[in-house]
């Protein structure tokens, strides 16, 4: 049943008729004692403008909260990028939204919705939408969380996506009674906030992954790893001792031409992870048009990117090919895996970005390379051991990253089951003795 327009010639009834979603029209049932309604029934929606940006007397020591798309972040909206000033206000359709307004984007970005802390305007993009006494204001906000893929799904235009207010107001709203809404939102958030708690714990361990990596080569270069194993093997070293680069490892700089390669593979810093050591996606030498010489590399050697700010972008290879001249190949004298974790290190990072610090070239050069020092022990089998260790403790943390990395999408996934579930009235809070949400509505029109 198309919905009629506003009269305030009808009864009661008849503005409750237009007010209800039809049985057949009903999303899905709800419990007794609610009910579907349209959005625009329970609330007031309008939507806001922009000053002319051609006069500066509208912005320029602005003093008043101008709200948009980019300034809803989280629940609520406290503060803004811009301001109006009270001219820009009066010549244009921007009008003033009181605290506790909520704000609904309708263009470009739909759904993005947040409750005003503050008295705000906002551009026309956003509409800003006042409850009706009889409707917590909290409740509908997690409603139109609940809603924002429906919404989007009825977004209309090519250049960018939006709704009018029409859709908007349209919208059926699970209406629920006031003593059960406010029930329902003690619920949403005590059981957000313990999910809260749990994701800001697991995106510590995510955020403190490349922390715990440092720690480790950082124990490993410092003996401190392979501590036990000397122990065991009647080893006694107090410490590494400082070595040259040239002395642990040979650059092995050797341009070819490669049109007579067009079938190997081609490595250039940016098919290398910075601070991982990790390869990426490469193409060949074909693949990429390559025409300018290249270094060719071979299986085992280390490629280490030599340009600033890609100094920690360094590689342990398995095949042969060809790689930029704006690496270096690297062969290593002892243990090329060992050499490789400590060129990921902090240590090493750090001394080849203040090289040459007086030049002003981009690149870290084969002399500069060359005098940087290494820690590293000089018993081959101890490499070896200090390799395995790290290995086994990467291993670990990547595990721990990758474990507190589904936490926090399940989290995710939690809140939307929750909030699903919440306006179907399964969260146990529904009193079916209540007087029913259409009693209050009957209120409302």
């Amino acid at each position: 049943m198309a919905k009629k327009t506003k009269d305030s010639k009808l009864s009661i009834e008849e503005r409750l008729e237009q007010a209800l979603i039809p049985n057949w029209d009903e999303p899905y049932k709800l419990p007794e004692n609610w009910c579907w309604v349209r959005l625009d029934n329970i609330t007031n929606i309008t939507s806001g403008g922009t000053p002319s940006r051609g006069n500066p007397l509208y912005w320029q020591n602005g003093n008043i909260p101008w709200v948009k798309i980019s300034d809803i972040s989280g629940k609520y909206v406290e503060t803004t990028e811009e301001k109006i000033t009270q001219l820009g206000l009066e010549n244009s359709s921007a009008k003033i939204f009181k605290k506790g307004t909520i704000l609904y984007s309708i263009f470009a970005t739909i759904g993005d919705v947040a409750i005003l802390n503050i008295d705000a305007a906002t551009n026309q993009a956003i509409a800003g939408i006042t409850c009706s006494p009889f409707c917590n204001v909290d409740y509908l906000y997690y409603v139109l969380l609940v809603l924002k893929d429906l919404l989007v799904a009825k977004a209309k235009g090519v250049a960018q996506v939006n709704i009018n207010q029409s859709i908007l107001k349209e919208t059926p709203i699970p209406f629920a009674p006031l003593e059960e809404q406010q029930r329902i939102v003690g619920n949403i958030e005590s059981l957000f906030s313990k999910l809260d708690e749990a994701k800001e714990k697991a995106q510590e361990i995510v955020d403190g992954f490349e922390a715990r990596k440092a720690s480790i080569l950082q124990k490993a270069f410092s003996g401190e790893l392979t501590a036990k194993w000397r122990e065991k093997n009647g080893i006694v070293v107090t410490s590494y001792n400082k070595r040259r680069f040239d002395e642990v490892a040979i650059i092995k700089s050797n341009l070819v031409d490669p049109a007579e390669y067009q079938d190997y593979p081609h490595i250039a810093p940016d098919n290398i992870e910075k601070k991982t050591g990790i390869l990426l996606e490469y193409k060949t030498i074909a693949e990429d048009g390559v025409k300018s010489g290249k270094h060719r590399f071979y299986p085992g050697q280390i490629l280490y990117s030599k340009i600033r700010p890609n100094l920690s972008k360094v590689v342990i290879i398995d095949f042969d090919g060809l790689c930029s001249a704006d690496m270096y190949p690297i062969e290593a004298i002892g243990d090329a895996r060992c050499l490789w974790y400590f060129m990921l290190s902090e240590n090493f990072l750090e001394q080849a970005s203040s090289a040459g610090s007086r030049s002003v070239l981009p690149k870290i050069n084969q002399k500069e390379l060359s005098a940087l020092t290494v820690t590293i022990p000089d018993s081959i089998e101890e490499q070896i051991e200090i390799v395995r260790i790290i290995d086994n403790l990467f291993a670990k943390e990547y595990q721990v990253r990758e474990s507190a990395e589904t936490v926090i999408e399940q989290i995710d996934t939690m809140k939307k089951a929750l909030l699903a579930r919440a306006f179907r009235g399964e969260l146990g809070t529904n009193d079916p003795s209540e007087e029913s949400a259409i009693e209050l509505l009957k209120q409302i029109v």
